[in-house]
């Protein structure tokens, strides 16, 4: 296995799931599976009515469970048997597209296939948009290439939605990554105002996922709404900072043949590091947040 890939079969600090790694005993070896696996325990926050449940308040605050040690200690509350046996409603974890992301990940991850979260762009939520959203990567040995997979997409959302493609193999284009959108937006392709969600649009929020993505890549897949570095900037006009996004983008737009660039890209600028405190953007205001230490 060559050095990229197997830097992606190794956790991070945020999806190792540490103390709670006994539950991944006994795990299928396929994306396939283990697909099913986070779709057993994990309910999207904005789908679950359309399911029959409606997410009491107090329960929202599980979507603040950034890494997977918490959020598999929360599972295990609220359900104590295996991950391998689905969940009612009620008992699945409230997350959302980063939350699926991010467990699928880790498992993958555990049974030794490489992985990763990818951070950009959902053409199949809404007509003529670019929608805020996460998907996984992992390396299909057989086929000898990356593959994305949206393992919030099961059998419902998928009719709902008219899904025309498999979520174990969506299209690129399909899904943007932070830094492809990036692109596209920079150059005049596609307008920023028809990327985000909700009412947060705009080429502010594209720079958001790329950087999101660009720490992803470095195995930090911090929350949607997790700000620092070049983030927390009010203006797009800095030279400096466009120079920097630019090259950013560049490395990452694609399935990331070169893994030591973008190591090197991020570790080496304090516009794009992440530190061990951040800020989050919750309930409309931003709230200091210690992270676990990086790993050596």
């Amino acid at each position: 296995m060559n050095p990229t890939l197997k830097y992606f079969t190794q956790q991070g600090r945020i999806s190792d799931p540490g103390a709670q790694a006994s539950l991944y005993q006994s795990l299928p070896a396929s994306a396939a599976e283990l697909v099913k696996i986070v779709q057993h325990v994990t309910l999207h926050v904005y789908w679950a009515e359309r399911y029959g449940y409606k997410v009491p308040e107090e329960r929202t605050t599980e979507l603040q469970l950034r890494t997977i040690p918490r959020r598999l200690e929360r599972t295990l509350e609220l359900d104590p048997r295996p991950l391998l046996e689905e969940r009612a409603l009620d008992k699945k974890l409230i997350g959302n597209c980063r939350d699926h992301s991010v467990l699928l990940t880790s498992l993958l991850r555990h049974v030794g296939i490489p992985a990763r979260a990818r951070c950009g762009f959902a053409t199949y939520f809404e007509p003529h948009r670019f929608v805020d959203h996460w998907v996984t990567e992992y390396w299909d040995g057989a086929a000898a290439r990356w593959v994305l997979v949206d393992s919030q997409l099961d059998a419902f959302q998928s009719s709902a939605l008219n899904i025309n493609f498999s979520p174990l193999d969506v299209p690129r284009d399909q899904f943007l990554v932070g830094g492809r959108a990036w692109q596209l937006c920079r150059s005049g392709q596609e307008n920023p105002d028809y990327f985000g969600i909700f009412d947060m649009r705009g080429l502010g929020f594209v720079r958001g996922n790329l950087v999101r993505d660009l720490a992803s890549l470095n195995k930090v897949e911090l929350l949607p709404w997790d700000c620092w570095g070049v983030i927390l900037s009010r203006t797009l006009d800095d030279a400096a900072d466009l120079a920097a996004l630019d090259a950013a983008a560049a490395l990452t737009a694609g399935d990331v043949p070169d893994a030591d660039a973008v190591r090197q890209c991020y570790q080496t600028d304090a516009r794009f590091r992440v530190e061990n405190r951040i800020l989050s953007y919750v309930n409309g205001q931003m709230l200091p947040v210690e992270l676990p230490p990086a790993q050596e």
